[in-house]
C-alpha cells in the first residue's frame, strides 16, 4: 500500500493550467488557470457540469493533450516540456484508462482484449497470456477468458476494460464516467472494485462522474465550474475514505 502522507511530494501537480481551443474570435478557453495536486494513492472524483473543463483536465493529466499555459508536473517532471514520443511513453508506463463505452473489440475474447496494451508494448505471447489472466482474476473474471463482449453483461464488460487498464501495472487509473452505461447494482460493483484497487494496490484513481452516489466512493471530490476548480474537499463519509482511516 502506498503511503498517503500529507507531506509527501505530489504525484501530480497542475499549476495555473490553461487550455484554449481555436484562435481569434473563435477561441474557446476550456481551462482558466487550474491548480490541482494529487498525492500517490489518492482517489479523486472530478465533477462538474458539461463544459466545465473536467474532461479537458483529464485529457491533459493522461498525456492525451497538452496545456496552452501553466505547468503539469508528474513526479516533479514538467510534462509539457516532453516530446510527443516521451509523453506517449509516460502514458504507456504510468496510466491506465477506463471509459464509459468499454471500447472492447467485439469479436475478440476477454483475454485477448486485456492483452492489447501488452501487444503494443511488444511483450511476448507467454508473458501477455499470464499477465492478462492475472488481471482478469483481479477483477473477478477467472473462467471468462474466451468470452466475447456479446457474451458478457455490461458490468462484466467494464470489468474486462478495467483489467485491460490494470494489465500494464499503471501508477494512475483515469476513469471517465466508468458507470455511465450500467444499472445501479452493476455501478456499485464497479465502484467497489475501483475502491478496492485503490485501497489494496495503492493505485491512484482519478474519476470523472456526474453521479454523486458514485463520487461518494472517492476520498476527495473536486468540482469544476467554468474552467476552474470551484471546490476541492475530502470526502469523510465514502467507503474509500473510511477504509483509508
Amino acid at each position: 500500500m502506498t503511503a498517503r502522507g500529507e507531506n509527501a511530494a505530489p504525484l501530480i501537480e497542475l499549476r495555473g493550467v490553461t487550455k484554449t481551443y481555436g484562435s481569434g474570435s473563435a477561441a474557446f478557453q476550456a481551462l482558466r488557470g487550474v491548480d490541482l495536486t494529487v498525492a500517490e494513492g489518492d482517489f479523486v472524483a472530478v465533477m462538474g457540469p458539461s463544459g466545465s473543463g473536467k474532461s479537458t483536465a483529464m485529457n491533459i493529466l493522461g498525456c492525451l493533450d497538452v496545456p496552452s499555459g501553466g505547468d503539469y508536473l508528474f513526479r516533479g517532471v514538467p510534462v509539457q516540456r516532453l516530446t510527443r514520443d516521451q509523453r506517449a511513453l509516460l502514458r504507456r508506463r504510468h496510466f491506465g484508462f477506463v471509459f464509459q463505452g468499454f471500447n472492447l473489440l467485439a469479436r475478440t475474447g476477454a483475454q485477448e482484449n486485456v492483452e492489447l496494451p501488452l501487444l503494443y508494448r511488444g511483450e511476448g505471447a507467454a508473458a501477455r497470456h499470464a499477465a492478462a489472466r492475472e488481471a482478469l482474476a483481479e477483477v473477478g473474471l477467472t473462467g471468462w477468458e474466451r468470452h466475447t463482449p456479446a457474451e458478457l453483461s455490461g458490468g462484466q464488460q467494464q470489468r474486462v476494460a478495467i483489467a485491460r487498464a490494470l494489465v500494464t501495472r499503471p501508477t494512475v487509473l483515469l476513469a471517465d464516467e466508468p458507470t455511465g452505461n450500467l444499472d445501479t447494482q452493476r455501478s456499485r460493483e464497479i465502484m467497489e472494485l475501483l475502491a478496492a484497487l485503490n485501497r489494496e494496490r495503492g493505485i491512484t484513481v482519478l474519476m470523472v462522474t456526474h453521479e454523486p452516489d458514485m463520487a461518494a466512493y472517492a476520498r476527495r471530490i473536486v468540482r469544476f465550474v467554468d474552467g476552474r476548480v470551484d471546490s476541492d474537499h475530502l470526502n469523510h463519509h465514502g467507503p474509500a475514505a473510511v477504509a483509508a482511516t
